[in-house]
């Protein structure tokens, strides 16, 4: 569903130049449940976790937009465990919110509401999936006012585009997965 996936290596085996210094095969988050299926799924690789692996870190990771995270300073657990309590694997909503969120803001942003809220961290964010701005213009309209009423027969030359792109002064903010507006 998440489609969010990481590849560990560990320091030991980097500075080693050994068969494990490419690091694991890809690990899809929605196999595991905890951290240590991830550990037993390295160990079963090859990893001498209590030995020259137990320095680990995230060689790559799909599913969560790369310009808005610095993976060199976060452990593999942290990101897991995060993605977990997030709900972001079990909802392709709040998978799609996440994108969008981490492309206007950034992936630490993001992590820190999922730290204070866990899965409720998208409390104070609407999310309209899949509209453009001009999309939500009218839908804003439509249950918002009754234009007929206010303008009359007038109200067919209301400028949806012009209120679309007022609401980006608004808060809005069209991505490539719908428009988000965080309060």
């Amino acid at each position: 569903m998440s489609n969010i996936s990481m590849v560990i290596g560990s320091w030991g085996s980097y500075n080693e130049c050994n068969e494990r210094a490419l690091g694991s095969k890809w690990l899809d988050f929605d196999d595991y449940d905890d951290w240590d299926e991830i550990v037993e799924e390295l160990t079963h690789e090859g990893f001498e976790l209590d030995g020259i692996d137990e320095e680990l870190f995230v060689q790559d990771i799909e599913g969560i937009p790369h310009f808005s995270a610095d993976w060199d300073n976060t452990h593999p657990k942290e990101i897991f465990e995060l993605i977990k309590k997030s709900g972001v694997l079990d909802s392709e909503y709040k998978y799609e919110l996440m994108q969008a969120f981490c492309e206007v803001r950034s992936f630490n942003e993001w992590s820190n509401l999922v730290e204070q809220y866990e899965d409720d961290w998208d409390r104070d964010i609407v999310f309209y999936r899949n509209m453009t701005m001009l999309d939500v213009a009218y839908e804003l309209i439509d249950e918002c006012y009754d234009l007929e009423k206010i303008l009359g027969h007038l109200s067919c030359y209301f400028d949806y585009d012009a209120f679309a792109r007022d609401l980006s002064y608004d808060g809005y903010t069209e991505t490539e997965h719908g428009v988000i507006e965080i309060r």
